[in-house]
Order: structure tokens, then C-alpha cells, then sequence
């Protein structure tokens, strides 16, 4: 299992870009929060955590591209109060990017995705092909 997270506090974001390459998959943020990843492999397939509290399964896009996963997502909120002679106006907007390329091992077509309790849980599965084979005794003649 690993757990793959990255922020920018110490240095600008090319600085870490340049020293401090993500192996496990690209990233691409505007505001510096990435959700944290775990990735899990089992026997039968591979599944990616990612923790997003506060989000809605209708603010994700997942995308199977050329054996690059991509799991993004936009979120825009605002709203307004007016008293008196007084209006304020407050808004936000959170967005993110994550890439992770698949192993020739997994069945893209077969890809599934679950959120709940602020997790998104993507299940990948392995290839027929890819799968254990299971112990076989042999014949001595």
C-alpha cells in the first residue's frame, strides 16, 4: 500500500517539481491541496483510495485515456448576504488532478468507482491472463 500526498510549503512549485519528482503518478493543482492516494494491489485487481471530505460523486471526472487514469475534480460555491446598507459576498473554488498510468496487466473496461464517507474508492481490475494461477500438483510416471 502507499500513500501518495505532496505540498507545496517549502518551496515554489518548479523547485519541488525539479527535486522532488512524483513517481507514483502526475499531478496538476491550482491551490497546492491534493487529496492523499492510497493505491492497493490485490490478487485480483488494484484500488485506488482517495480521501475528498465535503465533495459529491457528481463533482468527480474519471477518465480511462490511452492507459492514463485521471480522477479531477471542480468545485465552485458562493453565496451572498445583504443587511441593511452591507453586502457581502464570499466564494470559493477547489479543484484538482490526478493521473496515475496503468499497467498493461488491468482490464480498462471493467473500471469501477464508489464515494463514500468523503472516500472515492476506484477499482481496477486485472486481466484474466494477469491473475495467479493456482498451485497444480504434477504426475511423477
Amino acid at each position: 500500500m502507499s500513500l501518495v500526498k505532496r505540498n507545496n510549503l517549502i518551496f515554489p512549485s518548479l523547485m519541488n517539481d525539479i527535486f522532488n519528482p512524483d513517481w507514483f503518478g502526475g499531478m496538476e493543482n491550482r491551490n497546492g491541496n491534493l487529496p492523499a492516494v492510497n493505491i492497493i494491489e490485490n490478487d485480483n485487481d488494484f484500488v485506488l483510495e482517495l480521501s475528498a471530505p465535503g465533495f459529491k460523486k457528481d463533482n468527480f471526472n474519471i477518465e480511462l485515456d490511452n492507459d492514463v487514469l485521471t480522477i479531477s475534480s471542480e468545485v465552485k460555491t458562493e453565496s451572498e448576504a445583504k443587511q441593511e446598507k452591507f453586502t457581502r459576498r464570499e466564494f470559493s473554488y477547489t479543484s484538482f488532478k490526478r493521473a496515475f498510468t496503468l499497467p498493461e496487466t488491468v482490464d480498462g473496461g471493467k473500471i469501477n468507482a464508489t464515494y463514500e464517507n468523503g472516500i472515492l474508492k476506484v477499482v481496477v481490475p486485472k486481466k484474466e491472463e494477469a491473475l495467479p494461477k493456482p498451485k497444480r500438483l504434477i504426475d511423477i510416471t
